[in-house]
């Protein structure tokens, strides 16, 4: 559009004149005074009509505009600290409809989880929807710029894969002409053989887990970055992948500081993220569940929900007390938003409080040889104030292609990286079984078809190396640093069981 200026330039342009195009979020009037709330894909700014000979063909039409209808509005910036953005539009001297909006079905008032998942295509307009997908933006850009300002070559891997890379429980299988193949759980398995050519390389795409679980961390669809560097040991291992995480934090942090103000999420934890991160062996981990530290952090945790709930509840009466008794519509809206999130929450942490016995017993009971579940991720990720690198799982419950560990081969060489404040598990990720020999005998152990990996162990014959990587899930992160309480908010159109809608 011809001199077009977009909300985020208008800081820049205070005292001169400017168009805006966008979408109104809401509108009011008071008397001779029409306010438009703007919204444009850069931010909101505060419009503010006069009537006058000038507006008076325009001015009706504006005051009552419907959320969502698109416009266009020309005026003169003026800085006021007191709004949106440090400045509004004022002196208005043109305002055009572009495209009507009727019976827009996301209301300012409260809308249940479900409702609004149905109406994502939509709920993207809102402001905390919008904020979250500029900080995935944000993310991606700073998973790209780290690998590629450090010399790694991006490989494209296929989605179709004939050969399981992970758990055969958690594929997803589709008819390709004729013939079985899996959409793909990893890029790995082919980002080995990229290595073997270019030593540094990385892949970023969508992966797929049919895994059957509704928890608040799964999505059977989602976006991983997982390099792969040739000659490398695992403490250099660790070392990139802190590196890695540290550069993406403080990127997200530098640029989205105030937008995480307004999600509500506290900085502090993040402020802390400050190498050396911590690092403890599988073994600790164990030793950690059985301890009194795990049960006395889970048994706070019950008498600390059980206060909040009854906070809650006092609060709901006196907002039942304070809508019944208001006597504007927008002081019974702002009480209904409160009671929505105040019966959310209270279901939220009864439902905690339901499960802390079960996590107590699990923690407990945990067996050497068993692998981390969700509840013990979380135990260890809290009761450290930065991440925590946990390392040498045993071999049984981890995938054929992990290195053993030499020293004792009832171990193998890998790690996950578990984020503070109980998010768990951001990045799994292993040095590579390099002898051909072990690899073939692990592949017979997990009774995989050999047929199917000769390629993989061709890489193995021919000039084999020792190589590693890891993987680091997209959403999982933007859920940590977002301060977010489920993964569903951080993926555009989130892919859950059960829910492919739109």
């Amino acid at each position: 559009m011809k001199n077009r200026t977009y909300i985020n330039e208008l800081p820049k342009r205070v005292g001169q004149s400017a168009t805006l195009y966008g979408w109104s979020a809401k509108a009011r009037a008071a008397g001779k005074i029409a306010f438009i709330t703007l919204r444009d894909g850069t931010g909101l700014c505060q419009c503010v009509m006069e009537k006058n000979d000038r507006t008076a063909p325009f001015f009706d039409t504006a005051k009552k505009l419907s959320q969502e209808s698109s416009i266009t509005l020309s005026g003169t910036v003026h800085a006021d600290e007191r709004a949106i953005g440090g400045v509004e539009l004022r002196d208005i001297t043109a305002c055009e409809i572009i495209g009507p909006s009727t019976d827009y079905p996301i209301t300012p008032k409260p809308h249940g989880v479900e409702f609004l998942f149905k109406h994502r295509h939509l709920w993207f307009r809102s402001e905390r929807q919008h904020t979250i997908i500029r900080i995935r933006a944000t993310l991606i850009d700073a998973i790209r710029r780290f690998f590629n300002d450090r010399g790694f070559i991006l490989f494209d891997t296929p989605i179709f894969a004939p050969a399981v890379g992970e758990g055969t429980s958690t594929l997803f299988q589709v008819d390709y002409f004729g013939d079985p193949v899996y959409l793909a759980q990893t890029g790995q398995l082919y980002l080995e053989a990229a290595c073997m050519a270019h030593e540094r390389v990385y892949c970023f795409g969508p992966t797929f887990r049919a895994e059957k679980s509704k928890t608040r961390r799964h999505l059977t669809e989602f976006w991983m970055v997982e390099p792969e560097v040739a000659f490398i040991h695992l403490d250099e291992l660790l070392q990139l992948a802190e590196d890695f995480v540290l550069s993406v934090v403080h990127r997200v942090l530098n640029d989205h500081r105030q937008d995480l103000i307004s999600l509500g999420r506290d900085l502090a934890p993040l402020d802390q993220i400050k190498p050396p991160f911590h690092r403890i062996r599988y073994q600790d981990a164990v030793d950690t569940l059985h301890s009194d530290k795990a049960r006395h952090l889970l048994e706070r945790d019950l008498d600390e929900k059980s206060a909040r709930i009854a906070a809650l509840d006092e609060n709901l009466k006196q907002l039942e007390s304070r809508r019944e008794s208001a006597t504007k519509a927008w002081e019974q809206e702002k009480a209904a938003q409160e009671i929505q999130a105040a019966r959310e929450e209270r279901a939220e942490l009864e439902e905690q409080i339901a499960n802390i016995p079960t996590h107590v017993k699990l923690a407990a009971e945990f067996e050497w040889g068993g692998d981390l579940g969700g509840s013990d991720e979380t135990i260890i990720s809290r009761l450290h104030d930065r991440p925590v690198f946990v390392t040498h799982y045993p071999r049984e419950v981890k995938a054929f292609y992990m290195r053993l560990d030499r020293a004792d081969n009832r171990l193998v060489e890998n790690f996950d990286m578990l984020a503070p404040e109980g998010y768990g598990e951001v990045i799994g990720g292993s040095m590579r079984e390099e002898d051909h020999d072990i690899l073939l005998s692990r592949i017979h152990d997990h009774a995989l078809p050999v047929e199917a990996f000769n390629w993989y162990l061709d890489l193995r014959r021919y000039g084999t190396v020792p190589h590693g990587g890891f993987g680091l899930g997209v959403e999982r992160t933007l859920a940590w640093l977002c301060g977010l309480k489920h993964i569903r908010e951080t993926i555009p159109f989130p892919r859950m069981m059960g829910k492919v809608y739109p």
